[in-house]
């Protein structure tokens, strides 16, 4: 087959489909929309499904798959519908039971699905392993429960009120079904457009090549993400003040510990102040459940901007920071859980702290 500048053409835009998408962020919660959700209501909570759905490059690539070489408008509202009541199941039913998994080996899992949709359409069982193929509509609703899964371990990032709760997931999750509708759309569109042409059989299976290829590359993104946060969680949740800069003994370093007790479905932020190139070393943890955090700075000025310095979900963390300018700098926290967590957070440095003379906390300080 001869290579025209149409087959190149089509090539590129196969290339662009497949590749921009993987190259962008992933689907996490930002900082910013964390604040647009609190300050926001159940539209906040449509929109960023929306927007979730639309930077969810491994939902879309799924989705992608799904459809490639579907003709019939029948066949795409079936399976895309069995994929959407699945993915729909588990985001509404695990978050409003705040059942909760690693979300790096869930993305590892989606990853796979888009490895396997590709696989499938390439006929793989077939040709390869010499098996009949496992039935597509109950493989699609299958991972659809598992794409579901990812996107309530996500969404249970956020403030999430028990007295709103039924109402901001569900405004959630139509948000992703409007954001999958108009990425479906642009797809449509795009597949239409090429099927007609001659270049569409040849360069469909390099297409599905990518996309196996592009689910194995996020497979292992996402495992390394994991293996990273588990070694992490093996670190001593406990920073040896004696080894602080500046410091030769115990009595020579100010330090103190606070208790902090966050409710069930709570969120709290715990901020001290520093000034410009002040450093705080801290450690916290749990009594084993894992919150979300961000460890942010607010800059003195009074203007709504931000700097995060660390994001996570863990039981414990540890480190040292020295901040950049003058202004309020600590830990936004979020229990997803149905039970209140306490949280012990030991801090030294050059800080003041804000809370010190309603002494709202409990707390004792060592010297």
């Amino acid at each position: 087959m001869t290579l025209t500048r149409y087959h190149i053409g089509y090539l590129l835009m196969a290339f662009l489909l497949l590749a921009l998408p993987l190259m962008g962020y992933g689907h996490g919660i930002s900082e910013a929309e964390k604040q647009s959700i609190i300050a926001g209501g159940n539209m906040a909570y449509l929109w960023l499904g929306a927007t979730h759905m639309l930077s969810g490059y491994d939902h879309l690539a799924f989705v992608f798959g799904i459809i490639f070489f579907l003709t019939s408008f029948r066949d795409i509202a079936k399976y895309v519908t069995a994929f959407t009541l699945g993915h729909s199941v588990t985001l509404i039913y695990a978050t409003f039971n705040a059942i909760q998994m690693n979300y790096f080996l869930i993305d590892a899992v989606i990853a796979l699905s888009v490895s396997y949709i590709a696989f499938a359409n390439l006929d793989g069982f077939r040709k390869y392993l010499n098996v009949n193929p496992p039935n597509m509509m109950l493989m699609i609703v299958g991972l659809g429960l598992i794409h579901g899964f990812g996107l309530s371990t996500r969404l249970q990032m956020l403030p999430l009120s028990e007295d709103h709760l039924l109402a901001n997931i569900i405004s959630f999750n139509v948000g992703v079904e409007l954001g999958q509708i108009s990425a479906l759309a642009a797809m449509l569109v795009a597949i239409a457009a090429w099927r007609n042409r001659d270049s569409f059989v040849p360069f469909s299976k390099i297409a599905n090549y990518l996309l196996i290829l592009g689910g194995i590359y996020l497979f292992f993104m996402q495992m390394h993400g994991y293996e990273h946060a588990t070694n992490e969680e093996l670190a001593s949740p406990r920073a040896d003040l004696t080894k602080l800069p500046g410091a030769t003994a115990p009595s020579m370093v100010h330090a103190e510990v606070i208790t902090l007790e966050l409710p069930a479905r709570g969120e709290m932020e715990y901020k001290l102040f520093l000034e410009q190139g002040g450093s705080l070393s801290y450690s916290w943890e749990t009594d084993g459940t894992k919150l979300y955090f961000d460890l942010h700075g607010e800059p003195e000025s009074g203007q709504f901007s931000f700097k995060s310095y660390k994001t996570n979900e863990k039981s414990q963390d540890q480190g040292e920071i020295t901040v950049p300018f003058t202004g309020t700098h600590g830990w936004y926290w979020n229990n997803t859980s149905r039970e209140p967590v306490t949280i012990t957070l030991t801090i030294s440095g050059d800080y003041s702290r804000l809370d010190i003379k309603s002494e709202s906390k409990q707390h004792d300080s060592i010297f």
